[in-house]
């Protein structure tokens, strides 16, 4: 009894208590049209993927990427698509490739390439891969989209 004050939640009794919710919008779209548009975007990736438009997969992928609460399965769906993108391209075609995003696909693509890195034992993410497109999307990007990604809120 004498460690029961450890098991309190305090945060319960205070009225500035700092949410989640208040730091980062929720994605305006409902999580199931948030998982159609994912799964319209894997079909079209595909087509891509097909005719050899490596970028264009890749850019269509980063453009209006899930994120916040109730869409854990559109995630990790279009994860599984960055890192299919991302396996599939040779290593003389990256630099080329991280040049034609723009900036706010470049902080997207930085925050899978942290999000594959933290998934150890999947056995679809190559660590050598992820390490050379952060090599190169740091050439390209900079430093600052290192910085970018690390204080934005929303979370892919």
């Amino acid at each position: 009894m004498a460690d029961a004050f450890r098991k309190i939640d305090i945060d319960a009794f205070d009225e500035d208590v700092l949410l989640e919710s208040d730091l980062v919008d929720p994605d305006p779209r409902d999580p199931a049209t948030v998982l159609a548009d994912v799964k319209s975007k894997n079909t079209q990736l595909r087509s891509f993927l097909s005719k050899g438009d490596t970028a264009g997969a890749l850019a269509l992928v980063l453009t209006d990427a899930p994120y916040g609460p109730n869409v854990d399965d559109a995630k990790a769906l279009n994860l599984a698509s960055v890192m299919l993108i991302l396996n599939s391209t040779k290593a003389a075609d990256i630099p080329n490739i991280v040049r034609t995003l723009p900036q706010d696909a470049q902080d997207t693509l930085m925050k899978y390439l942290y999000k594959g890195m933290g998934l150890q034992g999947d056995s679809d993410i190559n660590p050598s891969v992820l390490l050379s497109w952060h090599e190169k999307l740091t050439d390209v990007a900079g430093t600052g989209c290192i910085v970018r990604v690390m204080t934005d809120r929303r979370t892919v």
